[in-house]
């Protein structure tokens, strides 16, 4: 069978622009008058996830549907002189469907699809359910809200130092929904969303967790595996049900981790509908201005705020930007203090410590902490006697672990130096300015 250029030109165009429901439809037409019913078919369904209900899609595919489950029709016998066979016993088959019709002297007549027997044979199967469903969907779910959300017990007296950020924190997020009157004596909605930049490793999680604490609202942490799906529309009936679910907990704080891979730039996206259409829903989800959200205080963390979709740092959305920054001296000390406190230490000069180790983040911390008790631990091992840990082994670890947020800090020089053009990243530029090696 020879090509149609016009059809390849056509199949091309589909390729280059996947989201063109007509165009894909105008395909999926061309295919099936061409006899390419199961080509045609994929592109109709693709149609129909795209733009449920679409009243072209609908009949095509009832007409491809047809086409596939009637068949060719089968051809009439050959005519022989030979004498005729005695038929064969054949066991009854009652759930087979009845035979097709032959009318004397006219063609026979194709049998229809037993659409009932086939929906009492995949009537068992369950529908796919999202954790976050609440039971007013499609799918239901058993899962409580009181299982979905938990009421930390942290406040921001249990960060230790990083005492810049939790002024921050009081005065521009939690401030004003302690006090919501006068609030709304200056024109300002309680809520919002607040948007934690920084290097991995460096509390981003617990200090979202603390804001919780100190509101008194349930905090619930949401991944990018809670919202993505492989299912078409799956993701972001995940993410409406999160919001919807939050609601109804208000207050709460839903913290979005990663949310960089959930808000990705849509310029990126070109090629990838599905999570175009997340983005979208994150934008219409986050939008506090219809006054949806009240109660509902959306903290975000990432390490690359320069990759999101720059619509989701429009007001409403997460109009506010705090760096989190490698723990200073005070918090280090505080880190270092509870990594230690199981464990044997002896002439222990924690100042010592807190300056070999600048730069490094919370997660660099623990894990100097690890790696001097295995040095202490394999020398107890081999004398048989316990040997504490002290400053030489805690210094000597130092020497080994080099602080992670090194690549980190190399990217967001150059954000700094030539991506700031709206100031979004002045506290950024002045710590690299007075922090160099960093």
């Amino acid at each position: 069978m020879s090509e149609d250029p016009l059809l390849t030109s056509l199949l091309a165009a589909v390729a280059a622009a996947p989201d063109d429901v007509p165009l894909r439809l105008h395909v999926a037409e061309r295919l099936a008058d061409a006899g390419r019913v199961p080509e045609a078919l994929q592109h109709a369904t693709t149609v129909l996830a795209t733009a449920p209900g679409h009243a072209g899609a609908i009949a095509l595919l009832q007409r491809l549907t047809a086409a596939l489950t009637s068949g060719p029709a089968p051809e009439p016998p050959a005519v022989s002189n030979a004498p005729e066979e005695p038929a064969l016993p054949v066991a009854d088959a009652p759930d087979d469907p009845p035979p097709a019709r032959q009318e004397p002297g006219g063609p026979r007549e194709p049998v229809g699809f037993d659409w009932a027997r086939a929906e009492e044979q995949v009537s068992d199967i369950a529908e796919p359910v999202s954790a976050f469903d609440d039971g007013g969907g499609s799918g239901g779910s058993d899962t409580s809200d009181v299982e979905w959300a938990e009421r930390p017990d942290v406040r921001l007296d249990d960060v230790g130092g990083m005492e810049h950020v939790k002024s921050r924190l009081e005065l521009s997020f939690l401030g004003p929904m302690r006090d919501p009157e006068m609030a709304r004596a200056f024109g300002k909605r309680p809520g919002g969303g607040l948007l934690l930049y920084g290097p991995p490793g460096c509390g981003k999680t617990f200090l979202a967790r603390a804001v919780a604490g100190e509101l008194g609202a349930r905090f619930s942490e949401i991944g990018i595996a809670d919202v993505l799906d492989m299912w078409t529309g799956r993701s972001e009936r995940n993410l409406a049900e999160i919001f919807r679910t939050a609601r109804r907990n208000a207050p709460c704080v839903l913290f979005l981790d990663e949310v960089d891979a959930l808000g990705q730039k849509r310029s990126n996206l070109a090629h990838s509908g599905s999570l175009r259409n997340t983005v979208n829903t994150l934008l219409s989800e986050m939008d506090s201005l219809s006054g949806r959200n009240d109660g509902v205080f959306v903290l975000a963390a990432t390490n690359h705020p320069w990759d999101m979709d720059p619509a989701l740092r429009r007001p409403g959305r997460f109009d506010r930007m705090l760096l989190v920054l490698p723990p200073d001296a005070p918090a280090r000390a505080a880190i270092l203090r509870h990594h230690l406190r199981d464990r044997p230490v002896t002439d222990l000069d924690l100042d010592r410590v807190v300056r070999a180790t600048e730069h490094y983040s919370g997660a660099d911390l623990a894990h100097l902490v690890d790696t001097a008790t295995e040095r202490a631990l394999a020398e107890s091992m081999r004398s048989g006697k316990i040997r504490s840990l002290t400053t030489k082994d805690l210094v000597g670890a130092a020497r080994e672990v080099t602080p992670s947020t090194g690549p980190w800090f190399s990217t967001a020089r150059n954000v700094a130096l030539f991506g700031n053009t709206d100031g979004s990243y002045d506290e950024l530029a002045e710590y690299l300015k007075k922090n160099r090696r960093a």
